[in-house]
């Protein structure tokens, strides 16, 4: 009940002899749909061979927890449905005002879903898969409900994406180690420490280490990117700030991880290596990737600034 100060939390309304027939119907259907889906993707998921479990979702979780490769750089993977349905919550009050109507176009999406799905276990490239879940969570409202609900859903089924770990990634940590080398190599030098480049190593004569491919920065990358969507989709009212703001994290994450580079090799200098590629080694990513964060938030200050307004003040001025 609601006495003035409290929230009502539970309502009559929600009984299952409240409800109308109409609604119950909806619940029916809803449920079977969820079935639906759980047959098609936890059932009938994953078809690669030898494998233990044909379930999409088990294979996916799997590649988040994987830390004997690429996986690895997937682990915020479990954060990121909380993210999408928190954001849905955020926006309930639109949810719910927002006219709705069946869209045809909404079968055509969940049709080609269908078909993805079926590339995907003939392929037997589970990835395949979660993009056509993703398109199919997205095209049953837009079927029902139509675009005014889709819209909305726009940003949270997109955001998804981030849970599929996308393997042709890998490839370029090879490109972000070649990067990070060369530049942490040139920031050595440019502090005046005498410092040469042996393909990813980096000797002096106060350290010597290598720069494997684990240190090249795909991981912050990755969770850089996660990041900054969902901020850009709050702080920045202009759909161009948005995407420029999502595409400045890669810079940010890139110049990041090469800074922490070069404060190994200036704890080299100062205390030894030992503790140089021990202790500092393994928190110094975390100091960076915070560093990363508020370079991203000052990132959006500045895009957020009305600067025709500030101009026209100091013109007055």
């Amino acid at each position: 009940m609601d006495n003035g100060n409290e929230r009502l939390i539970w309502s009559d309304r929600w009984r299952l002899g409240a409800l109308s027939r109409n609604e119950v119907l909806n619940i029916c259907f809803a449920s079977i749909l969820i079935g639906f889906l759980m047959v098609l993707f936890h059932l009938l998921g994953n078809r690669v061979e030898n494998v233990e479990s044909a379930s999409a979702f088990k294979w996916m979780v799997a590649r988040w927890a994987d830390r004997e490769s690429f996986g690895e750089d997937y682990s915020h993977g479990y954060l990121i449905p909380f993210v999408s349905l928190w954001v849905i919550w955020y926006k309930r009050k639109e949810f719910r005002n927002v006219p709705r109507r069946v869209c045809r176009w909404g079968l055509v999406v969940i049709i080609s879903a269908l078909l993805l799905h079926w590339l995907g276990a003939k392929v037997q490239q589970t990835r395949i898969s979660l993009v056509s879940l993703i398109m199919l969570i997205w095209g049953i409202p837009l079927y029902f409900w139509g675009w005014g609900v889709a819209r909305l859903l726009i940003f949270p089924c997109a955001y998804l994406i981030f849970c599929v770990p996308l393997n042709f990634l890998n490839s370029i940590s090879g490109q972000l180690q070649r990067i990070a080398v060369a530049l942490g190599h040139s920031g050595v030098e440019a502090l005046g420490i005498e410092c040469t480049r042996q393909g990813s190593m980096l000797v002096s004569p106060y350290f010597s280490f290598n720069v494997e491919k684990a240190c090249s920065g795909l991981r912050s990358l990755l969770a850089m990117t996660a990041l900054t969507a969902i901020y850009a989709y709050y702080t920045q009212t202009h759909i161009i700030k948005q995407w420029l703001l999502f595409w400045l994290c890669i810079p940010i994450a890139v110049l990041g991880n090469i800074a922490r580079i070069i404060s190994i090799a200036l704890v080299a200098v100062t205390t030894g290596q030992e503790y140089a590629g021990g202790l500092h080694h393994d928190w110094a990513g975390y100091l960076f990737f915070a560093v990363a964060i508020a370079s991203m938030v000052g990132c959006g200050k500045l895009l957020s600034l009305d600067y025709r307004r500030m101009f026209s003040k100091w013109k007055r001025a």
